[in-house]
């Protein structure tokens, strides 16, 4: 494990195998890049870096692996937007939650991975007023890793959470190719188009595959998946990127994929969260009741 400096930003490097993850635990608990170095001895990222800062917010960059935390996507409460409810009270909540913008204290580092905790602020239970302990960990292995979200209820009632991540594929992953040499495939049950003011359109004519050229990809919600597993591969199924929940399929899984891009972007997002977006006006929210804690642990492998 080695450690480099980004913009005044201690980046911690772990090599596994052919596999290199940059991360700066502190900050958002934000892995940035995972690359692997081939036996020819080019590289292919799997998790993509912007060269140059796309935006002057690390927070809303667009690379890496944001963590969503206490709830992905946009919260609104009978159409006001960036609040949400919780009994006969209101909320700010910004969109994405507040994870991502925060700061981490370590609790463990080895040459497997790491663990750290948010560092809460006053600020914080504006947005989320309970008691609480989140950590992130992060486990690295030659060919893929494990992220696991936890969240631990120190209060005396329930609370709720509907967090996820929101990975930045690097596809196309060879300069040669485009978008529709590129397949999503993913089985649900439903299947949703996201629109403004946090209503979800149903689709019903959505197959298990299609390609990512897809203008109608762009904020598609898959809900309710008949096996908690989606895969990003070349057309010929070679390749595949494959986004799973650990443990899911014995848990009854509730396991949501969101997918996103930006016209023309090196990137594309196929995102792993607990449930659909808007969760607490949807009621699709995870209640952890006092003293308990819950996990949303999330696998990303080259197949």
């Amino acid at each position: 494990m080695e450690s480099i400096v980004y913009q005044n930003q201690e980046i911690k490097r772990w090599d596994v195998g052919p596999s290199t993850f940059l991360a700066l635990p502190e900050k958002g608990a934000r892995l940035l890049n995972w690359h692997i170095n081939m036996s020819d001895g080019s590289v292919r990222d799997v998790i993509h870096w912007p060269e140059e800062p796309d935006s002057d917010s690390f927070a809303q960059t667009h690379g890496g692996i944001p963590v969503l935390f206490p709830f992905a996507g946009k919260c609104y409460d009978s159409g006001n937007e960036n609040h949400w409810r919780f009994g006969q009270n209101i909320y700010p909540m910004p969109m994405h939650g507040f994870a991502r913008e925060s700061d981490f204290r370590i609790r463990s580092m080895d040459q497997h991975g790491f663990e750290v905790e948010l560092e809460q602020t006053k600020e914080m239970k504006s947005f989320y007023p309970f008691d609480f302990t989140f950590t992130v960990i992060y486990h690295f292995l030659e060919l893929s890793l494990q992220i696991s979200l936890v969240l631990e209820n120190e209060g005396r009632e329930p609370i709720p959470w509907s967090a996820g991540l929101h990975p930045y594929f690097q596809i196309p992953w060879r300069k040669n190719l485009n978008l529709l040499d590129h397949q999503l495939a993913i089985n649900a049950k439903r299947i949703f188009q996201y629109e403004e003011s946090g209503m979800m359109k149903k689709n019903s004519i959505v197959g298990d595959t299609c390609l990512l050229n897809d203008d109608n990809l762009i904020n598609r919600v898959y809900y309710e998946l008949k096996n908690p597993t989606a895969e990003i591969s070349l057309l010929n199924n070679e390749e595949p990127i494959r986004i799973s929940e650990v443990g899911g399929a014995q848990n009854g899984s509730r396991l949501t994929f969101v997918t996103w891009t930006k016209e023309g972007a090196p990137f594309y997002c196929l995102e792993p969260w607990m449930s659909p977006p808007n969760a607490p006006e949807n009621k699709t929210s995870r209640m952890i009741p006092a003293g308990a804690r819950d996990e949303f642990t999330v696998e990303i492998e080259l197949a």
